[in-house]
């Protein structure tokens, strides 16, 4: 756009971005937290970045009713708007999920899981009660997609290498168990490479049971459908996600999962001046659809999400200026996943022909493609860093389980000390 053509206003309730693809990697420690952060007001220079939540949108007025971090909610006007609200994880109403799940969606969630880990592995290696121990170093995960099978895989890889430094914790003690509804795990790279992903998981310790789900998790006790029955201190739920919850109160139209019902251009279906992309747009998959599925819809991932922003914004400008609309279309390029170091499925689609890799060489495409596909070279850079520095320098294995509540420690040394309770002789004494 022409300088002062527009004004763009970015409303966010946190200031960063996050790449979701390497939260496995920063939860196992392969990559600096930081890293997969891009921080908005950096990135975004010339556009105005406002820290909250959007709680209503009025169409008719064009007027976005925003809540800051603090202070009363305020509204702002809008010619154009972009509806990019993301995913939340997708959970059910089961007994000892909110209280005891964890999810992966975020980089705090991805830092918890890792300090918690490890914080498991110093309560098992600091008391000789079994109980205690076993429910320690037992871990559950719930969800065989990418995100629960490359989240266990990194995690798995984490604990191993982490048991080298305890006298009396070895990974014979720990048990992982990996849990999904349907048949399979990893379907996005096709059956074969899921088959391989689940005989290399069992390969390394991991139990998986598929076919069934989680019944109830309250204080730790995890029952699951099958009948199994274990105690964890360890719950990841990783079963899927589904669009923002925030987008029903909007007063868009919504598909049936409660996605933003888009046209091909990304426009919102019924308006002119609104568009939706990423997770929580249902986008018609155009490909697919040459290809004689009527019902083909673009898939949840980094792959459509950042191709679609491109094609987003050109159509905005288009908008503005009058000019027609493009249509979205991208042909699948393949998927790629990790499953701890050294170790990853592939499979790269090249026109009718189909590749499949495994292994290392499947590992090096999981993070060729990833590293290149993250946002801003600062932070691409700072990736490949992370990964060179890696190949010489052992992981880092210390839990910094305090950070979740840091004031802890100074608030002990400085709160008051309890008044003793007087003696009855200096309350006699007093009285005399």
């Amino acid at each position: 756009m022409r300088y002062g053509e527009a004004t763009v206003t970015v409303v966010d309730p946190r200031s960063y971005m996050t790449y979701q693809p390497f939260l496995p990697e920063a939860a196992a420690g392969s990559i600096s937290p930081r890293h997969v952060v891009v921080p908005l007001r950096r990135v975004l220079p010339k556009a105005e970045v406002l820290t909250g939540r959007v709680t209503t949108i009025d169409q008719d007025r064009k007027v976005a009713t925003i809540a800051p971090l603090v202070g009363e909610a305020y509204e702002l006007p809008f010619d154009y708007l972009v509806i990019a609200m993301g995913a939340v994880s997708r959970t059910f109403p089961i007994p000892g999920l909110a209280e005891q799940g964890i999810g992966m969606k975020g980089i705090e969630e991805s830092i918890g899981l890792r300090n918690h880990v490890l914080e498991q592995l110093d309560k098992a290696d600091s008391t000789s009660d079994e109980e205690i121990r076993r429910k320690a170093l037992t871990f559950v995960f719930i969800g065989g997609g990418f995100a629960g099978a490359e989240t266990i895989g990194e995690v798995e890889d984490m604990a191993r290498d982490a048991a080298k430094y305890y006298k009396n914790v070895s990974r014979e003690d720990m048990r992982f168990i990996l849990v999904d509804a349907a048949d399979k795990i990893l379907p996005e790279v096709g059956p074969k490479l899921g088959q391989y992903g689940k005989e290399h998981l069992e390969g390394r310790g991991v139990e998986i049971y598929l076919s069934t789900s989680m019944d109830s998790c309250v204080d730790g006790h995890v029952v699951l459908k099958n009948g199994l029955e274990v105690d964890s201190n360890t719950i990841v739920w990783t079963a899927g996600v589904k669009p923002n919850p925030a987008l029903a109160r909007f007063g868009l139209p919504l598909g049936p999962r409660g996605h933003v019902d888009c046209e091909p251009t990304l426009q919102v279906k019924g308006t002119d001046y609104i568009w939706a992309a990423g997770d929580n747009a249902q986008v018609p998959d155009l490909v697919g659809r040459k290809a004689g599925n009527e019902n083909a819809w673009c898939p949840p991932n980094a792959q459509h999400a950042l191709r679609q922003a491109k094609v987003l914004g050109d159509n905005v400008v288009s908008g503005m200026r009058g000019f027609p609309q493009k249509e979205y279309e991208h042909a699948n390029k393949g998927a790629v996943a990790g499953l701890g170091l050294h170790k990853g499925v592939a499979m790269i689609v090249m026109g009718k022909m189909k590749i499949k890799l495994k292994g290392r060489l499947a590992w090096y495409m999981h993070r060729g493609y990833h590293g290149l596909a993250m946002p801003t070279w600062n932070r691409k850079i700072r990736i490949f860093a992370d990964w060179t520095l890696g190949m010489f320098l052992k992981r880092e294995v210390v839990s910094l389980g305090a950070m979740e509540n840091p004031r802890e420690e100074f608030y002990e040394a400085a709160k008051p000390a309890p008044v003793a309770a007087a003696s009855k002789s200096e309350e006699k004494a007093k009285a005399s």
